[in-house]
């Protein structure tokens, strides 16, 4: 029976994929992996800061994501994966669309309008703390004094970046829309758990990001006058975070998480707030501050002390089972 699993898997293109036991110790493929993915996910923010200086944001974005899904489901099929999902995969592909690549990045490409991409970056990275806090509050989970820290620590840091924000002209409408993304984008992480079960991930990759452009396209053509400056920076921007950030960073997270499980994977997302800044400043120009250098290193603190509280609980009950 199992080397039926198995070889099912191979027809569909993952001959090695498999429900990773939540303990398992990280190998030098996963950190690779983990580490691709957090330079992937970070250099989003000055790619699409890049493109919404030169056209708008959302008729930009929901362009993005039919080629992106388009892509996705062609390779897929190529692969032996089918598009019929789970009812599970469904539902949680239709809910990944929406709060992800609608609402979270929708709301982030507009936003970058007026504010830096490095702001957005450094809200956008907390989300593995809301993912906790959101845990505790309506899922019934335990947080450890560890993990209260972080959530502590990562509320500290957000405040010492505002702080230090906030009397050099901060667009408080821009950071409303960031903050009510990255709200979006818990739900669509809590809902990613139903997505890496039964196969077809690249599949899922491709339909979750062609759900997210049809939502995409109703307020771009409603609101929009589609304007664009083009130029060669425009279109390298666009053709990366097309392929990069849209679809190889989505694909390499699910393969992680499916890899070493969703716990371990997300404690790479402590590096997003460094590298979101760092890839923003070197190639933007945006500034350095002190006090955001050091509310990056508090937040990228409280995330690391939240999923590594996860680690010791996550594999106490696998034990048990």
């Amino acid at each position: 029976m199992a080397a039926n699993r198995r070889s099912k898997a191979a027809r569909e293109g993952f001959p090695n994929v498999r429900k990773a036991p939540t303990h398992m110790a990280m190998d030098i493929r996963a950190i690779l992996m983990g580490l691709a993915f957090a330079v992937m996910w970070s250099s989003a923010f000055t790619s699409a800061r890049i493109i919404v200086a030169a056209a708008p944001p959302l008729s930009a974005l929901a362009l993005r994501f039919l080629i992106s899904g388009l892509l996705a489901v062609v390779i897929a099929r190529a692969m032996g994966q089918t598009w019929r999902l789970t009812r599970n995969q469904w539902r949680a592909t239709i809910v990944f669309g929406i709060c992800q690549n609608a609402l979270y990045l929708g709301l982030n490409f507009v936003a970058m309008q007026t504010i830096e991409a490095s702001l957005a970056a450094i809200i956008a990275s907390t989300m593995p703390l809301l993912v906790a806090l959101a845990g505790w509050l309506f899922l019934g989970d335990t947080l450890r004094k560890q993990a209260v820290f972080g959530l502590l620590a990562g509320i500290a840091g957000v405040a010492i970046i505002m702080g230090a924000r906030f009397g050099g002209g901060l667009d408080l409408y821009g950071v409303g829309l960031c903050v009510i993304g990255v709200l979006a984008l818990t739900v669509a992480t809590l809902s990613l758990h139903g997505a890496t079960s039964g196969g077809n991930f690249m599949m899922v990759v491709g339909l979750q990001m062609l759900v997210g452009s049809a939502v995409l396209w109703v307020p771009a053509l409603a609101l929009e006058t589609v304007q664009v400056e083009w130029s060669a920076s425009l279109i390298s921007a666009f053709l990366y975070t097309t392929l990069v950030p849209g679809l190889a960073a989505t694909f390499v997270w699910v393969l992680l998480v499916d890899r070493i499980g969703a716990v371990r994977a997300a404690t790479f997302h402590f590096l997003n707030p460094f590298l979101g800044v760092a890839i923003a400043a070197a190639f933007l120009g945006e500034s350095l501050r002190p006090l955001d250098m050091l509310g990056v290193a508090v937040i990228a603190a409280g995330i690391l002390a939240v999923q590594l509280a996860k680690i010791p609980s996550v594999e106490r009950k696998t034990a048990k089972n």
